[in-house]
């Protein structure tokens, strides 16, 4: 059983535990509201940051439909011409930039004692950065992670994208014979799949860091802006009342008597040392680091 505080977050009963789709995507409209962490900000019309590679007509990267204020100079006539419709063409140096959302769905995100479940709160971050991303004309794309299975999703624009990245994150994942993923496995793929200069967003309760961890991490951080959100139970940053507490995942119960301080000490503190690790690595590498307990508002905790 879990703790509910409904004068915190407002969520429907139903939806604490598991979430909808419908819901997820309804926050496209609060999404509006929100900046993501940018740097190197260009003409809107051409995709928003400056590129690394300098000067115009590099590589030919894609086409897309005209915008208002977009250089005439770059129109594509025959595809204009096949389509009826004018495109503009796009190089690599003035791309939309990536943005890459990684979202840890482990057993451990299956959990709360107060608001939702952690998984259910990650699922809400994750959808409104990438509406977000979208209303900034960014692409999207996206790693989605689990005990035996990793899938990614490369970044696309529109709003398709961010359909598919919602899709895949509430798809149920049949079990595996494979071992467990590692958190450091699921990192390491992940410096496979960014390309660099993505804005990179890890949602996680980042159990099961450890050194190698950090250090795939901060290789990410050399070429990418990543931005790290915590996502946690108050009872990892609070110890509890004494008592006797009953937990379930529908299929089985665990009773934790909390008079055995020595054991939710122990608890409590490896919640502070991974805490800790974290804010030192963003401090150390410059990154950003978000903290978001289950009885937060999202939306609140993004602005």
């Amino acid at each position: 059983m879990f703790r509910v505080n409904q004068q915190t977050i407002s969520v429907a009963p139903e939806e604490r535990v598991d979430i909808r789709l419908k819901t997820l995507i309804n926050l496209v409209g609060p999404a509006k509201s929100l900046t993501l962490q940018q740097s190197g900000i260009k003409s809107r019309q051409s995709g928003g940051y400056v590129s690394r590679v300098k000067g115009r007509g590099m590589e030919f990267d894609e086409t897309r439909l005209y915008q208002p204020g977009d250089d005439v100079r770059s129109i594509d006539w025959r595809v204009t011409a096949r389509t009826g419709k004018a495109h503009t063409k796009l190089f690599r140096e003035e791309r939309e930039r990536p943005v890459f959302i990684s979202l840890d769905n482990r057993p451990t995100m299956h959990f709360a004692t107060r608001g939702v479940f952690k998984s259910v709160q990650a699922a809400k971050l994750a959808a409104l950065l990438a509406w977000a991303a979208q209303h900034h004309s960014d692409r999207v794309g996206g790693q989605i992670y689990d005990k035996y299975v990793c899938r990614e999703l490369k970044p696309q624009s529109g709003r398709h994208a961010v359909l598919r990245l919602l899709n895949l994150i509430l798809q149920p994942q049949a079990g595996s014979n494979t071992p467990n993923l590692s958190l450091a496995e699921v990192m390491n793929r992940l410096i496979h799949h960014v390309r660099p200069g993505s804005l990179v967003y890890l949602i996680s309760d980042f159990r099961g860091l450890d050194g190698r961890v950090e250090n795939t991490i901060a290789r990410l951080a050399r070429h990418c802006a990543v931005v790290m959100v915590l996502i946690y139970d108050p009872l990892e940053n609070n110890l509890p009342e004494q008592g006797r507490y009953r937990f379930t995942d529908r299929v089985n119960d665990v009773v934790v008597d909390s008079h055995n301080r020595n054991g939710l000490i122990e608890y409590h503190q490896r919640f502070l040392d991974r805490q800790q690790t974290l804010q030192d690595l963003a401090k150390k590498m410059r990154m950003v680091m978000i903290q978001c307990s289950t009885e937060q508002n999202p939306l609140l905790v993004l602005r």
